[in-house]
């Protein structure tokens, strides 16, 4: 992201330009360690997604709330608050998918039970059909990250709202394809 800036080098940093050379059609922003490590404010967020949708690419936006906001209640407030910060930026979002990804989960092996993932996906959907159009909510897919396994996968892939998985370390164990199959076989009921 170059922020308001066209061209120039910028060390450390992937531009727009450089994934479109590279065929790369789609980005991760505001994942959690770019906003609890790096700084990345909800608005900043907000500012990158319009930046890369308006440089032709798709992206997958990432939101969700840290364990001491959930055990304050704050859940669904810290949600929409990062959703608005993406919505006041983005007209269009047929080129955005929402991961959501508790951060007290991503990494730690504590996974959102299925009930509690549905959760937030059935707000995120609501907050679409809301804030956005009825449309967006039907279309926009909503994806589940956080500590997702060979385990836990069919059990979330069966609810109603979570539409498939980022996922993070276990892509890179043998046990990545059984969630892959899991949610294949989800496509396929």
């Amino acid at each position: 992201y170059q922020r308001r800036v066209h061209g120039g080098a910028f060390t450390g940093e992937t531009s727009a330009d450089m994934l479109k050379d590279l065929n790369i059609n789609w980005t991760i922003l505001g994942h959690s360690e770019r906003r609890h490590v790096f700084g990345e404010s909800d608005a900043l967020v907000g500012e990158k997604c319009k930046w890369a949708l308006d440089h032709g690419l798709k992206i997958m936006a990432c939101i969700g709330e840290k364990l001491d906001e959930r055990e304050a209640g704050n859940t669904m407030a810290v949600n929409e608050r990062q959703l608005n910060a993406i919505k006041d930026q983005v007209d269009d979002w047929s080129n955005v998918v929402i991961a959501y990804e508790p951060v007290w989960a991503i990494g730690t092996g504590v996974t959102a039970s299925p009930e509690q993932a549905q959760e937030v996906h059935d707000f995120i959907r609501g907050w679409l059909k809301r804030s956005v159009s009825e449309k967006a909510a039907q279309e926009t897919r909503i994806l589940y990250g956080g500590s997702v396994t060979d385990k836990n996968a069919a059990e979330l892939i069966g609810r109603e709202d979570i539409d498939g998985f980022l996922v993070g370390g276990a892509a890179l164990k043998d046990v990545f394809r059984h969630i892959v199959l899991a949610a294949d076989e989800a496509q396929r009921v």
